[in-house]
């Protein structure tokens, strides 16, 4: 049983649908007995870091996202889930994030020639063991919707990286923790994949 963790912050429906497409069992909840007891959580998102810190703490979901990653199981963050498992950003200053990770999320910086939001498909530079990435050629491009990147404080739990405007980590592995910028629902085939080997963890 896959645990999607719905806080309000929209983008379930997509995930949900390609785990379907999987042929997984899937929930949808905010309940903390179910998440815990869940195989594997995936905590997706789109909107501000800020909010989505105050639905996650208004829901009791700290402490549950904060326990479930300590206890060893599969985790994938997504997009803004990605962003809300480090220890804080630009979006909201002040605003503290879940600090599972270190690191912090930074503004993208304007540049000529390159709109803000970073909106379409980027290649990847794919750390040759990462686990998210099995099977999948170095280069390959997935899909970005996001103002705001992660600069992890350690380099070794970058998975894959890419460029625009700035070094971009576009996702991170570090134990049983997972995450990715891009969104892998909504990057084709190669998304299914990344999720196919999500599942197989």
């Amino acid at each position: 049983m896959i645990a999607i963790i719905d806080y309000d912050a929209g983008n379930l429906k997509s995930v949900e649908k390609a785990l379907a497409a999987l042929g997984q069992e899937v929930i949808v909840t905010r309940d903390a007995a179910e998440v815990m007891e869940a195989d594997k959580v995936i905590l997706p998102g789109v909107g501000s870091f800020g909010n989505a810190m105050d639905n996650l703490d208004h829901f009791g979901l700290v402490d549950t996202i904060k326990n479930y990653t300590a206890g060893g199981k599969p985790f994938l963050g997504i997009c803004l889930g990605l962003q809300l498992l480090f220890e804080r950003s630009d979006e909201t200053p002040g605003a503290e994030g879940l600090s599972v990770l270190p690191g912090e999320i930074l503004r993208i910086p304007m540049q000529d020639g390159l709109k803000i939001p970073h909106m379409g498909w980027n290649s990847l530079d794919i750390r040759p063991d990462a686990a998210l990435f099995r099977g999948i050629p170095n280069n390959s491009y997935v899909y970005f919707v996001h103002s705001y990147y992660l600069k992890a404080a350690d380099e070794r739990d970058v998975a894959a990286s890419t460029e625009y405007a700035v070094h971009i980590h576009a996702s991170v592995e570090h134990g049983n923790i997972f995450a990715c910028q891009f969104h892998p629902e909504k990057s084709s085939g190669i998304g299914l994949k990344i999720l196919q080997n999500f599942v197989a963890l």
